[in-house]
């Protein structure tokens, strides 16, 4: 039987001689800690993407002095950028887990799955992440969702219950009294397990500031080619091609989120340093995946569906 532990939420009075970053981390150490103490096979996802940097981060600070003998799982759409499956591998290697990757193309190869007529794969990466987990035996999913991200994500638990089919009902959630780690489950359900539901998009880029953290190079301001796209600049590739009248010109941008490239739009900045990035998203009006993914605008609902259907 698994105990429920009290936590703090962000947004409350720092202790004296600290700041917002200090409670969100130890807010969020807490969580990690108590997870990884109560359940059996916990998993982090890791794509290499910003949030799941810091997830992974503040992870290997909650167990230290040891090693992170946490595995970590990356869902693989076949449309990454290359640059960040690269800094996937080489942060794996320097911290010395384990890393777990399910294939979408995997499942199209064999028929299990089927391309989509736009093109996008990322609402195809539910049914290779359930199946990591059911074959991992996972009781645990550690992910890097915020609650400013996106509606869907805004009312999900922190310790969120998916049921036997690793599935999210959105009207049958837990309450979480006096702000408890409630990781209980029965046999064949796991929980999925947000430490960084109180951080901002701002709060996050502030710790990578603070922690020196490294990122994918796209994060920052460099020059790429690019189309546009209703309102997105998308970069032209084997799998976001422009159509007739889509002009390919160069243009200084960074990435504000990573995912499918086929459904990952640019943004135009200047931004090349840590601290210039901190500016530009204080100054910002639109949450980064309301700016650019197109895989969010499939409906007013979209995030919230693939998550019923058991996705991140």
């Amino acid at each position: 039987m698994t105990s429920a532990v009290a936590y703090r939420l962000g947004g409350q009075e720092s202790p004296a001689g600290g700041d917002l970053l200090d409670l969100l981390e130890s807010e969020a150490i807490l969580i990690i800690r108590e997870v990884i103490a109560e359940l059996e096979r916990p998993v982090v996802l890791f794509s290499g993407g910003k949030d799941s940097v810091v997830l992974l981060h503040l992870a290997a600070k909650a167990v230290w002095p040891a090693r992170l003998s946490v595995p970590v799982l990356h869902v693989d759409t076949g449309h990454n950028f290359p640059e960040v499956l690269d800094f996937r591998d080489a942060t794996v290697r320097r911290l010395g887990i384990d890393l777990h990757v399910a294939r979408v193309q995997d499942y199209i190869d064999d028929g299990r799955l089927r391309e989509r007529t736009d093109g996008t794969r990322n609402p195809l990466q539910t049914v290779p992440l359930l199946d990591a987990i059911t074959q991992h035996r996972f009781d645990g999913v550690f992910g890097g969702g915020r609650r400013d991200e996106d509606k869907a994500r805004a009312k999900e638990r922190i310790v969120s219950l998916r049921d036997s089919f690793g599935q999210w009902d959105p009207k049958n959630q837990r309450p979480e009294l006096w702000r408890t780690v409630n990781t209980r489950h029965r046999p064949g359900e796991h929980v999925r397990v947000f430490p960084l539901s109180n951080w901002t998009e701002l709060d996050i880029w502030r710790y990578i500031e603070r922690e020196g953290i490294e990122l994918p190079a796209l994060y920052y301001a460099h020059e790429r080619e690019v189309f546009e796209r209703d309102g997105m600049l998308l970069a032209p590739g084997p799998w976001s091609a422009p159509r007739p009248g889509e002009e390919v010109r160069t243009e200084t941008v960074r990435y504000r989120t990573v995912g499918d490239m086929s459904c990952t739009g640019a943004v135009r900045s200047s931004a090349r340093t840590v601290g210039a990035v901190v500016a530009e998203v204080a100054a910002s009006t639109l949450t980064e995946r309301g700016a650019t993914r197109a895989d969010d605008r499939i409906s007013e609902a979209a995030m919230e569906d693939r998550k019923k259907e058991g996705y991140f």
